[in-house]
Formats: C-alpha cells, structure tokens, sequence
C-alpha cells in the first residue's frame, strides 16, 4: 500500500519551498497537481522530473478512484496545488476523505498557506478567526453566507478572484456595514500588497485602480459590546411575553424560555419572573 502526501507549496515566493517538501516530491512515484503546467515549473526549479497526473476539481471524480488505485498498487503519490496547501478551497479534501475510507495513509507536510499570511499581516484579532474561503457566485448563496457573518465576532477570512473583488466589496458593505478590512494581494511576491482601509474606503481606492492577482479579505470582527447593545435594542423592542414566547414556540419549557429571556435583555431571572407574576 502505498501513501498519499500533502505537500505545502509556496504561494508566491520559490524560497519558501521547504527541504522536506523537496525531499518527498524527488522520491515519490506519481505528482498529481492542480495544474501540470504550473507544477512543471516547481519541478524544474527543484530540477527533478516525475510522472505527473492533473487532478482538479473538474475531473476529481474521475481522477480520484485512479488514484486510489495505483495508491493500492503500492505507488507513493505527492498532491500539490498550485499554491499553499492542498485541501484548502481545492479537491484534496476529496482526496484525503478516499484514503481515510480505503485505509490509505496520508502524511501532511506543512507549508505556505495564504489564511494564515494574511491573517498575520492584517493587525487584527488572531485568538479566534473564521475562514469562509470563496463565497459562492450566485447572488442568493452569497447573501445568505453573509447574514450569518453580520454578527461574527471573530475576524473573518475570505478569498476572491480579482474580476470579483469589487461587487464582494460592495457586498460585504451592504450586508456587515462599514468594516475595517486588510485586503491582501499577491502574497509573498515581488508587488504583495496589504490594504488597511475601511470597506468603503476599499470601494473608493478599486473605482480608480484595476484589481489583479489574488485576494484575501480579512474582515475586523464586529464589536462585542456593540453586538450585545444591538441585540438588547431588538429584544426590548417587544413584549416580555412575545419574547418568552419565541422560546416557547422553538419548543423550550417556560422555565427555561424565563432564563433565555432574561439573559437576552441583560437582566436577572428573578426580575423578569416578577416582572410576569406581576
């Protein structure tokens, strides 16, 4: 049997290719790449030649069960994409859920990966962070991937495509409000660029200037205690009883609908039962 290895490769800059990487992509039997074309040019750099088998997300389900084949043939197989680690935002996810399935070993070796540079160069919080990855093209699906980031707290990470970047921008102000964003472009080489701005400031700066190369969005997490004052203006703008019976509608007993209640306004549990025996 043979193993599957993931191989971290750099997101811009060859000199971030680590020995161990280089080591494993020399002695493995098969490379499946994102992209042979780009992969190639690693291969050159690192001057060594190997069989090379493209694996995409527009032919995983024919090309994964091949390579779980020849991975039981005995074959070792290094995955890489294009750039950064393979199984973020790409098929490899798929790749890997196949060997675990098959009883296949699979090895990660770490390396660059574009979340994680960003998320360092923004200035925000890195203690708790949610990555979102591209949101989906439609208009429907990336509405709804929005409302449930209007009250994340966490700092939110997103890719985009350059020809996207905009109508995201416009998006993503609409929806959350007018963030403090760190738009990074071209991570790692020779013209990176980290854009610390607001998000209409954003808007702004991409009227006059044509987007290109690849983005991540970095997105500031709301304000906790802005987040608490809006929610406690919501519940207070009805009822006592409607509120704890939205509890009680959702299936909660009313001791526990009293509980939920109180503590959404910010108030004890006593307070609020007296308030309704009164």
């Amino acid at each position: 049997m043979g193993k599957l290895y993931l191989c971290g490769t750099p997101i811009g800059n060859l000199e971030d290719l680590t020995l161990r990487v280089i080591r494993v992509l020399k002695e493995v039997d098969i490379i499946a790449a994102e992209d042979t074309r780009q992969s190639i040019k690693l291969l050159n750099h690192i001057e060594t030649k190997k069989t090379m088998i493209s694996y995409h997300e527009h032919n995983k389900k024919e090309m994964g069960p091949l390579l779980i084949q020849k991975l039981k043939e005995g074959l070792n197989i290094a995955l890489v994409t294009d750039a950064g680690m393979p199984g973020i935002s790409d098929p490899g996810e798929d790749l890997v859920r196949l060997c675990i399935h098959e009883g296949i070993e699979v090895e990660a070796i770490p390396g660059p990966t574009a979340l994680i540079t960003a998320l360092v160069l923004s200035g925000f919080s890195t203690g708790k962070f949610i990555f979102e990855g591209f949101l989906p093209r439609e208009n429907k699906g990336r509405k709804e991937v929005l409302e449930t980031l209007k009250d994340e707290i966490r700092t939110v990470i997103i890719y985009e495509a350059p020809h996207r970047i905009k109508n995201t921008l416009k998006d993503l102000l609409e929806c959350l409000g007018n963030r403090k964003v760190a738009i990074c472009r071209e991570l790692t080489k020779k013209f990176e660029e980290i854009l610390r701005v607001s998000l209409k400031e954003a808007l702004q700066v991409y009227d006059n200037k044509e987007p290109r190369g690849e983005y991540v969005i970095i997105i500031e997490g709301k304000d906790k205690k802005e987040l608490i004052e809006e929610q406690q203006r919501h519940w207070q703008s009805m009822s006592i009883e409607e509120h704890i019976d939205i509890y009680i509608k959702k299936g909660f007993n009313k001791k526990d609908a009293l509980k939920m209640a109180a503590k959404d306004r910010g108030i004890s549990k006593r307070e609020l039962y007296k308030y309704t025996i009164e």
